[in-house]
């Protein structure tokens, strides 16, 4: 397995992919579609995701040999605080410890980078999701419900130390 930064037109558009594929079990899920939660991942495309790196956005992959299996992003929202962006695993490699791989690396990231805490939103009712970040370290700091999406969103964070 290797981790390493996305930045051409190929690897962006697989990356699109490993998106919208795994975003899309949260979707079925939570009955999310393109009319009541546009903004979701699962409905992501590629001229979204070509705008991270002028967002300040610096986006990975993890590969298995040339096979693009997972994607994370991390957005710096200012000098200590850094968000996790659209962690995700093909639905097929799942409960292998690649999700974790990958947070581990954007860990590495945001600390040679002096960031100090890294912060994510997920959808509150997610509690698999949830506690699988919390296992991870990380701890709720609050709920939101915000206009246009149909649920609660909870906050999480952890420092990067």
């Amino acid at each position: 397995m290797m981790i390493k930064e996305i930045k051409d037109k190929k690897d962006l558009e697989k990356s699109v992919q490993i998106i919208i594929n795994s975003f899309k079990t949260v979707a079925d899920e939570f009955n999310l579609t393109k009319e009541n939660c546009p903004a979701h991942p699962s409905f992501i495309t590629f001229d979204i995701l070509n705008e991270y790196p002028s967002k300040g956005i610096k986006m990975f992959g993890l590969f298995d040999d040339e096979i693009q299996i997972g994607f994370i992003a991390a957005e710096k929202a200012d000098n200590s605080v850094y968000y996790l962006v659209k962690l995700a695993v093909l639905p097929e490699y799942r409960h292998c410890g690649y999700g974790k791989q990958l947070m581990d690396f954007v860990f590495e990231y945001v600390k040679k980078n002096k960031g100090e805490k890294i912060s994510i939103a997920i959808i509150d009712k997610s509690i698999k999701l949830k506690q699988w970040y919390i296992n991870y370290g990380f701890r709720e700091t609050g709920k939101k419900e915000i206009k246009n999406l149909p649920f609660i969103v909870c906050f999480l964070e952890k420092e990067a130390s």
